[in-house]
């Protein structure tokens, strides 16, 4: 759903007929776009819907920005030709393809003292950086796991798109075969390769976005809050503020962001636990699991797995798909389930079991 005002240019090349064709869809996108602006400001509020709608469209397909976003090599026209050659002359490429598409499940027991008892044993399924359109294999592989795994909640932690502008008709479709296999509750948040166009039909698919937005759960009695904010990597709409404003009281509050880079500001509003996505683990990686980079301004043992900042607790996904090119080196793609528990985790089994998932990953890799 490109919802882009299409170019002049077919009315100059093909005559009257080309020109009256190519006007009439430039009227049918306007009245689209129209339509989606107006349900995203009765969704969103119209301030927040038009912020991100033009934040989106002065971003759009920029190489170079400012601050820790200066360079974009996903928005650069050479980048995949470069790390396809690249990996072609070391003869990695088809194994890192392969790689790409074989989808490891995580599950991750997470201690925490301030759940309430009745949620003792709560799962949550969490699926990021999915890049539908651009990852057909593994976007395959993913449908094939689902079916199998016992949840009570899936979190979707952004990047449903594979690039950060252009048309996302693909990743709609794609979404929409997904979720038929996902059961229970879906919630979700928007990540940088994401526009707030997207949310109309992701919502209509039964993902409930949360757009610094809070949702309650409950299990008789007792409950927990859940709490997505906005892009907070490349849009930079994020408003933690705004979103724990809604919460009630001092109850046990998880915080979904596309990126971990936030990680001080949630831990200061006192979330409980962040589960984020973002960097891919790296994607291509040294031997050992070694990111080359995370894209990311945050210590490096935050890039991926199970760690924690002061009394909160955080989760980095490394991601179903890849980004740039469907390509990944000891860094295998994941979905994790998290099987949150009563108590509390010392600093130093909690650093035991983020060694062991990165030790995994390391071992996994050389083999394939």
């Amino acid at each position: 759903m490109d919802l882009r005002p299409a170019g002049k240019s077919a009315c100059a090349k093909g005559g009257y007929t080309a020109c009256n064709t190519t006007r009439r869809a430039d009227r049918e996108l306007v009245e689209m776009d129209e339509d989606v602006l107006q349900k995203l400001e009765r969704r969103l509020g119209r301030l927040h819907a038009r912020q991100r709608i033009g934040i989106e469209d002065d971003h759009e397909a920029r190489v170079f920005g400012q601050g820790r976003n200066f360079f974009h090599p996903e928005n650069w026209y050479y980048s995949p030709t470069i790390i396809r050659n690249a990996l072609k002359l070391t003869g990695l490429y088809w194994r890192a393809r392969k790689n790409a598409e074989r989808i490891e499940i995580r599950h991750i027991d997470i201690r925490l003292p301030q759940l309430p008892s009745l949620f003792d044993g709560y799962t949550i399924l969490q699926i990021s950086d999915l890049h539908v359109d651009m990852n057909d294999g593994a976007m395959q592989r993913l449908i094939e796991l689902l079916p199998a795994l016992a949840y009570d909640l899936c979190v979707l932690t952004g990047d449903y798109r594979g690039k950060t502008f252009g048309p996302f008709d693909a990743t709609i479709a794609g979404m929409a075969r997904m979720c038929v296999h996902i059961v229970g509750p879906i919630y979700g948040v928007l990540g940088n390769h994401d526009s707030v166009r997207m949310v109309p039909a992701l919502e209509e698919m039964g993902i409930r976005m949360l757009l610094n937005e809070a949702e309650t759960l409950e299990r008789n009695d007792q409950r927990i809050n859940l709490v997505g904010i906005d892009d907070a990597h490349y849009y930079r709409v994020d408003n933690i503020e705004k979103a724990a404003s809604q919460l009630l009281g001092e109850e046990f509050s998880i915080l979904l962001s596309h990126t971990p880079e936030i990680y001080r500001q949630a831990a200061h509003a006192d979330f409980d636990l962040l589960l984020s996505g973002h960097t891919h683990g790296g994607q291509i990686c040294l031997p050992g699991a070694i990111p080359v980079t995370l894209d990311s301004a945050l210590p490096r043992r935050m890039g991926s797995g199970l760690w924690k900042y002061r009394d909160m607790v955080g989760y980095t996904s490394v991601g179903v798909g890849s980004c740039i090119v469907p390509v990944r080196l000891n860094c295998p793609p994941e979905i994790t389930l998290h099987h949150l528990r009563c108590g509390v985790a010392s600093a130093a089994s909690m650093a035991d079991r983020a060694g062991e998932t990165h030790r995994e990953r390391g071992k996994a890799a050389p083999r394939r």
